[in-house]
């Protein structure tokens, strides 16, 4: 089995005339992961991706795909990668399969391997029914996955995604998310989106980028763990008030309480836990001692919307 990743990048920099757009950044990406790349307009991602897809070149630093560098060694680096940009490419008057078909034969497939290959990315992508009709003349959703179907083709071991969900109704967005998730594992997926929630809901491991830098790269769940000392402990209780405030004033692990009435006889709890500790045992244990009824005892969860912000809000105050 090769270990080797299917994306390393070391101290790679771009620069454009007055403007850095990528700062000395540095990652890996395993074989087989889905990885996304989340940030704002201008955070850097599409310019990592470009220079990845050996669309241009680093200002210095180096950046290799399955072991090859993506300037000295270009085509062995492009027979392995499928590249969707964020603006497709396409052309608007040739008809689906014709222009599939034209781009198989141009990336390397032979006539049979095409024919197998053009029934199965038009299936994937759900395009069958729209393979005669003149790209032009589709939707912007429908050219999308005309686009994604162009980098599926030649069955690249690595695939990437530059806003692939932009134009996409809600139900094509799911579409296109499930095809991503089933291509985890055979093949390495690098996703760059500004929508959290796409990234949240597809990717097993998230980089956020800002002004050209990596601010952070781990698995959502660990993201949320790094922000998790902000997270708060809800506990709908029935007790008198008074006492519930006496018990959390008590218990060195609560920085902070609000007990407010909720309905009947309940009172909501919300406690804010010292970082590294969770109260939800020390709670449903006084519970028990104190013969109280326990209606809800839950641990708010972050969304990537605020990981990112919790992340981005100090550098977002640096001067440059």
């Amino acid at each position: 089995m090769d270990v080797t990743p299917m994306i390393e990048v070391h101290r790679l920099t771009k620069r454009y005339a007055g403007r850095t757009a990528l700062a000395d950044i540095s990652f890996s990406v395993a074989r087989g992961e889905i990885v996304g790349l989340l940030g704002d307009n201008g955070a850097g991602k599409s310019t990592t991706m470009r220079i990845l897809a050996g669309f241009m070149p680093a200002t210095s630093g180096t950046a290799r795909v399955a072991g090859y560098d993506v300037f000295h060694h270009s085509k062995e680096v492009r027979r392995r990668i499928g590249y969707m940009p964020e603006n497709n490419p396409l052309h608007n008057e040739m008809r689906v399969r014709e222009y599939l078909k034209f781009r198989a034969r141009l990336k390397g497939l032979n006539r049979t391997a095409t024919r197998e290959r053009l029934d199965v990315v038009l299936e994937q992508c759900s395009l069958t029914d729209v393979r005669k009709r003149i790209i032009g003349q589709l939707s912007k959703g429908y050219r999308q996955r005309v686009g994604l179907a162009d980098a599926l083709i030649h069955e690249p071991d690595l695939i990437i995604l530059d806003e692939p969900t932009i134009g996409l109704d809600p139900h094509q967005i799911r579409l296109v998310r499930q095809l991503i998730k089933n291509l985890a594992g055979s093949h390495t997926v690098l996703i760059s989106s500004h929508i959290l929630h796409e990234v949240e809901m597809t990717c097993s491991r998230v980089m956020i980028m800002l002004r050209g830098r990596i601010l952070a790269s781990d698995t959502p769940e660990n993201l949320q763990r790094l922000v998790a000392g902000r997270g708060q402990i809800v506990a709908e209780i029935a007790a008198p008030p008074e006492e519930l405030k006496l018990e959390w004033a008590r218990m060195g692990e609560v920085e902070h309480y609000e007990v407010a009435p909720a309905e009947g006889v309940f009172q909501r709890c919300a406690l804010t836990a010292r970082a590294g500790f969770d109260l939800r045992p020390q709670i449903f244990a006084l519970v028990q001692a104190r013969g109280w009824q326990l209606r809800e005892l839950t641990r708010s969860r972050h969304s990537l919307e605020d990981i990112y912000m919790q992340v981005t809000k100090p550098n977002e105050e640096e001067e440059f």
